[in-house]
Formats: C-alpha cells, sequence, structure tokens
C-alpha cells in the first residue's frame, strides 16, 4: 500500500500520484524526493530490456523498420520493459494531450505484442519544445497503458537501480540562446533551485542504492564523438557524482546514433542509444582510441541483459543484425567482440 509523507507532496510530485493510482506501480517511500518504483525480476533473477532513443517521427526514416526488429528481438528476449533515451515526438514534442502525434508516433508504430510492456521515459530537448506536462499526464496511460514519463525518478530492481534524470535543464544554451525555439521551462523555475535540488536528491538516491548494478539515464549527451560531442553542464555538475557512487553505465539518447565509450580513470561508462529514426551518417568527431568503443552512425537500438553477475549488451541495426557485443561482471573482467 502506498504511503504519501506530506512534505513530498509538491505541485512538482501531484503526477506521481495519478501515476500510482492510475498506474498500479509499486511506490517505495524514501526520504529522497525522487519517486521509486518497483520492476520484478524472472524468475532465474535476470532481467531483460531494449533502449531506443529520438525516435518519434510518425514511422518516418526508418522508425516503423526499426520497430519491427525492437519486436523480434523483444520477443527473443522475452524482455521485461523498454527505456526510451528522450527527444520522445519530433520535431516540438506534443501540443497537448490530444495531439495525434503520440498514436501516430507511438502507439501505431510500436505494435509487436513483445513491446507491450512499460516504456520507462525521460524527456529530450525536443520534448520540451512542446507541452511538456503532456508527456507526464496520466491521460497519456489512459490512451495507451505502456506509457510511463516523469521528469526524475528510480526503478528499482532488486539487483539492479536505474536512475532517470531530466537533463534537459543543464544546458544553459536552451535559456540563453534559444534561436527560434520555445521551451516549456513550467515546473523547472527558477533553474538554479530545481538544478540543486535534483543533483542534491541524485546524489541522496544513489547513496542509499545497494544495488549491484547502477544505471543513469539521461537525454544528453556527457561523452560522445557525435555531433553533439560533450555536454559542459553535464561533464561538469554530474559526472562527479556518478562517480563518487561507483555508476556502472551512464546511458543516453540525444546524438543519432550508437556508440560506447569508456574512461581511462574509472569503470563509468557511457552508452548512446540515439538512432530510433533519423540518424546523421558521416557525424562524427575524433575521440581517444582508448576509450571509444564503438560507434555507428546508422539507426539502431541496443538490448540489455542483466543478472547479479554480469550485464550484456547487444547493439543492433534497423535490419537486426549485431553490430557490437560486449558484457561487464563484478569481478571487472569485460569481454567484448
Amino acid at each position: 500500500k502506498a504511503f504519501f509523507p506530506k512534505k513530498i507532496i509538491t505541485m512538482n510530485f501531484q503526477y506521481v500520484i495519478i501515476f500510482l493510482v492510475s498506474f498500479g506501480f509499486c511506490f517505495l517511500v524514501s526520504c529522497a524526493e525522487f519517486p521509486y518504483f518497483n520492476q520484478s525480476l524472472k524468475d532465474d533473477g535476470s532481467l531483460s530490456f531494449l533502449v531506443i532513443g529520438d525516435w518519434g517521427r510518425k514511422g518516418l526514416y526508418n522508425q516503423s523498420e526499426l520497430a519491427f526488429q525492437m519486436g523480434e528481438i523483444g520477443e527473443k528476449l522475452k524482455i521485461d520493459f523498454v527505456i526510451s533515451s528522450g527527444d520522445n515526438f519530433y520535431e516540438d514534442g506534443l501540443n497537448g494531450v490530444n495531439d495525434p502525434t503520440f498514436q501516430h508516433s507511438f502507439t501505431n508504430i510500436y505494435k509487436a505484442p513483445s513491446l507491450q510492456k512499460t516504456w520507462y521515459n525521460v524527456l529530450g530537448n525536443h520534448d520540451y519544445r512542446g507541452d511538456v506536462e503532456a508527456q507526464l499526464s496520466s491521460i497519456l496511460r489512459e490512451k495507451d497503458k505502456r506509457w510511463f514519463c516523469l521528469r526524475s525518478y528510480v526503478l528499482h530492481a532488486e539487483i539492479v537501480d536505474f536512475f532517470f534524470i531530466d537533463t534537459t535543464p543543464f544546458v544553459d544554451d536552451y535559456f540563453t540562446n534559444p534561436k527560434e525555439h520555445t521551451y516549456d521551462w513550467r515546473g523547472v523555475l527558477p533553474k538554479d533551485k530545481y538544478l540543486n535540488d535534483l543533483l542534491k536528491d541524485l546524489d541522496l538516491a544513489l547513496s542509499k542504492s545497494t544495488a549491484k548494478w547502477k544505471m543513469v539515464i539521461g537525454h544528453h549527451t556527457i561523452k560522445s564523438a557525435g555531433h553533439h560531442g560533450i555536454i559542459t553542464e553535464l561533464a561538469q555538475q554530474l559526472v562527479p557524482i556518478l562517480e563518487e557512487h561507483d555508476v556502472d553505465f551512464y546511458i543516453n539518447g540525444h546524438d543519432h546514433c550508437l556508440q560506447r565509450i569508456g574512461s581511462i580513470d574509472s569503470k563509468l561508462e557511457f552508452l548512446t542509444s540515439g538512432g530510433g529514426s533519423k540518424a546523421w551518417r558521416g557525424d562524427v568527431k575524433g575521440w581517444n582510441p582508448t576509450e571509444l568503443k564503438f560507434y555507428y552512425d546508422g539507426q539502431g537500438f541496443i538490448s540489455i541483459k542483466l543478472n547479479q553477475k554480469e550485464v550484456e549488451f547487444v547493439y543492433y541495426d534497423v535490419f537486426g543484425n549485431v553490430l557490437h557485443k560486449f558484457s561487464v561482471s563484478k569481478d571487472s573482467c569485460v569481454s567484448s567482440q
């Protein structure tokens, strides 16, 4: 039974309460502001899921073809859920809860039986150019029961904790130089307080995690050989917290490619899954080859399977071909092919 301490029921928290009532998720009370949700493991103690980002284009740019391959791989792996790394709807998010783009870019595209699982979403910069409150609304859940989106939250699955982070407000340029774009900053302003609270709550949530594996999911790149490269604000403000708490993986979208970048001075790896529709062929920068383990400038997605001892990552292209595969174990033994 869910219990809501008065101190965490704020205007920004109202959607969590709606989600809990209408979604049927299990809520774990925590002194952190991040809402916590439970995800059950398979009977064998494992978990499997797909990661896709930058996808919502009404089936165009191979989105539909990629959705088909996701369905095939999802069936093979018997996935438990899907993670979206943001930029869920192009070009400018949704214009309201009744925007038909939701059906045309999500419900009508990801129709495979294996994809009829919860989609855990974060917001991207293109989502912030529309009605952010629409994507956070329980009304979308009524339209498609798979949809789950909050600004920041934690998904707890016993052996792994997933920390979903709202990264768009970190990028100063969206505030100071929005160009022709209009961003929906409701619930974010004043920005400094919002970011300070987010970082404080993330630090607290990570410090309390006892899970074997820790994965942080945000839309924006931190390390990337792609178009957007290093997002300085995240590298300066977020990375120290991730490294301090021994986070294993930071998973993002934003760059329309697939990639894997390691760290010379820590175990933290940066994985990009932003190839959900439109890709940027040939848009790659030089990167330290010691860190850059894999880069693909086309459409694709990632599957992840983990248990207590090991995590396996597989990168697929739009035809379902395996592009890159590697595993990480807790004894720091890494194998790749």
